[in-house]
This record gives C-alpha cells, sequence and structure tokens, in this order.
C-alpha cells in the first residue's frame, strides 16, 4: 500500500502492508478509514484507490497485488 501528499499525511507514512478482513475496494476503504479517521476519510472522500496501478471507484472490486492512496489533485 502506498500513499501520496494528502494520504501519506492522513497515513503518517508513505507505505505500509495493510491487512484487509475481506477482500474488496470497499473493505479497503472502511479499513483505512477505520484506522486513520477523518483525515482518510476526507482523502478517500474526493481522492482515487488505484488497484494494481487502474483508479478503482467500485467497492465491489477485488484487490490486486498493490493499491495505492492518491488524493485529489487540482492544477491547470
Amino acid at each position: 500500500m502506498r500513499y501520496f501528499a494528502a494520504a501519506a499525511d492522513a497515513a503518517g507514512r508513505a507505505d505500509e502492508t495493510v491487512v484487509v478482513s475481506g477482500g474488496t475496494v470497499g473493505d479497503l476503504r472502511d479499513a483505512l478509514e477505520s484506522q486513520y479517521g477523518e483525515a482518510m476519510e476526507r482523502v478517500l472522500r474526493t481522492g482515487s484507490i488505484l488497484i494494481d496501478g487502474v483508479v478503482s471507484r467500485d467497492r465491489e472490486r477485488p484487490l490486486g497485488a498493490a493499491a495505492d492512496v492518491l488524493p485529489r489533485f487540482s492544477g491547470g
């Protein structure tokens, strides 16, 4: 599991191994929100979870080998 920018701030680290009961993106989101609280909830509300490099907003999608949390980026 890798965290970037505000997601790393919310987690207090850039990467870690996460054990999730269940095997879906929704299970991962729930675990991260439970572990890191409101700061991670804000990041996940507007950011993205990538599973094996592909953005996944489907809570039922099975987890893959790698997951990344990216906050919303703005710019032009």
